[in-house]
């Protein structure tokens, strides 16, 4: 997928969240089709009208307007542009009845999806009434109902990137809308799911949004979630969202910190769809292109090499594709990630496989000479390898990981003279001796190993000891 500008890029993506191919009707499909039992239903104005609920004003404005057809409906709204803002929100802010609500959040949808420029009579209304545009529909995404919730976000994110540049959602309101986006993703069971991420799609693609979200925390989500179960249309969509944020050079840059490549590669080996492949490597490649800075392309690559990229793409060459950008990618890819293997020494592949949290018994660990020359560097960038390691005791559940992190602290300790007293103050000891009494034999042998090592000082005494069965060991 060509990546050299991102505008002529999603210039070629449909404006709207709904117009994008049969891929993407499914992807509201809870909604749309709510939506549209919605529309069959009739609202009973006079009623409303009768209890002195709403005004006579804003009776007349949307009787004529719910009765009307497109070309009538124009006509209305040329005739009176501001009337249509204040009936809206009147209705809204008065009205109490689920059902009625639906209809009206509906019917502005449906207002705005008619014409995106209608977005400038909210604006104009609110600006007049020295009110915030924003704050009517964002109080309505509290409400329980989750239709209602749901239109209003679309609602929101429509005015949100159809505004000019001047004057987008921003503070605030814009931290507020994007938590709540943040925050029903990450809700179990949340039927609305795909419509959320669409608002998502939609908000990403203005550079504004994208560093907002970044602000919210919002990459570990997207990061998260993918990380579990989630069928191939989350995946798609959440996958588009990290591809329209690495666009940003900033964001491009700390991407990976997050994990993205070798969760994205967990996917990539088990995807069925094409569109998901496609989108993934589009990722991949943003994120060697984008970064200004070479040791974090190079990181991305080998990073990508060690979750074995290389070989998906093998597999993926042989498959047959309708799309031409596909196979431009994986050239892209294939190209880098040889190029980087050629000069990749065995301490940057340990860095990039610790960064990566995914530890396993790769060579440079049982090397000798590899820690005899590479012990020390472990301190480099404010001991963040050693800090990485002693969180991965803390914080992971396999038993791989956990047993080459002990072995490697024990090693760092075996071969640099002031490890042990660094270890105790980054608090890795403890964390080492809290493994004595894992469930897995692998990971209390290695820990109890690494705790020899910690408190024995002449090593090789204590080697020769090992290998002599009952021999006691000397502290």
């Amino acid at each position: 997928m060509a990546s050299d500008n991102i505008n002529k890029v999603l210039g070629t993506l449909p404006e709207d969240i709904e117009k994008a191919g049969v891929d993407n009707l499914a992807a509201t499909s809870v909604l749309q089709q709510r939506a549209s039992e919605i529309r069959a239903q009739r609202i009973n104005w006079q009623s409303y009208l009768q209890s002195q609920m709403i005004s006579q004003e804003d009776f007349t404005f949307i009787s004529r307007f719910d009765g009307g057809n497109a070309q009538d409906r124009e006509k209305i709204v040329q005739e009176n542009p501001l009337q249509c803002a204040k009936t809206f929100y009147n209705l809204l802010g008065h009205i109490s009845k689920d059902q009625t609500i639906q209809y009206l959040l509906t019917l502005v949808d449906d207002f705005l999806q008619e014409n995106k420029n209608r977005v400038a009579i909210f604006r104009e209304f609110a600006r007049k009434r020295r009110e915030s545009v924003w704050a009517h529909f964002l109080n309505l995404l509290n409400r329980p109902d989750g239709f209602i919730q749901n239109m209003t976000s679309r609602v929101v994110a429509k005015m949100a990137c159809w505004s000019p540049p001047g004057e987008l959602m921003a503070g605030s309101d814009l931290q507020y809308y994007l938590t709540w986006l943040k925050d029903q993703l990450r809700m179990q069971g949340n039927e609305y799911v795909q419509s959320v991420a669409r608002c998502l799609q939609m908000m990403l693609r203005l550079d504004d949004y994208r560093h907002a979200f970044v602000g919210v925390d919002g990459i570990a989500t997207l990061v998260s979630v993918l990380s579990g179960r989630v069928n191939f249309q989350i995946q798609y969509q959440l996958t588009f969202c990290l591809w329209v944020l690495s666009f940003n050079v900033d964001v491009a840059t700390k991407l990976n910190k997050f994990g993205v490549i070798p969760i994205l590669a967990d996917i990539l080996s088990d995807a069925q769809k094409e569109k998901v492949s496609r989108i993934i490597l589009a990722v991949f490649r943003n994120l060697i292109e984008k970064p200004e800075e070479l040791e974090v392309k190079k990181e991305n690559c080998i990073s990508m090499v060690q979750c074995k990229v290389l070989k998906q793409l093998e597999l993926l060459e042989q498959r047959k594709f309708d799309d031409e950008d596909i196979q431009e990618d994986i050239d892209y890819l294939n190209e880098k990630m040889n190029a980087s293997v050629q000069d990749l020494s065995s301490y940057d592949e340990y860095v990039t496989e610790v960064r990566s949290g995914r530890l396993e018994w790769s060579p440079v660990h049982r090397s000798e000479k590899f820690w005899r020359e590479n012990a020390q560097h472990l301190n480099d960038k404010n001991y963040e390898l050693l800090k990485i390691l002693i969180q991965l005791l803390e914080t992971s559940k396999d038993p791989l990981v956990l047993s080459v992190a002990c072995f490697d602290l024990g090693e760092y300790v075996r071969h640099y003279q002031r490890g042990k007293h660094v270890l105790e103050q980054l608090g890795g000891k403890t964390m080492v001796m809290a493994l004595l009494s894992h469930d897995d034999p692998n990971v209390r042998y290695e820990a109890l190993l690494a705790v020899q090592k910690l408190m024995v000082h002449n090593w090789e005494y204590l080697g020769r000891q090992l290998e002599k069965p009952g021999a006691s060991t000397q502290y």
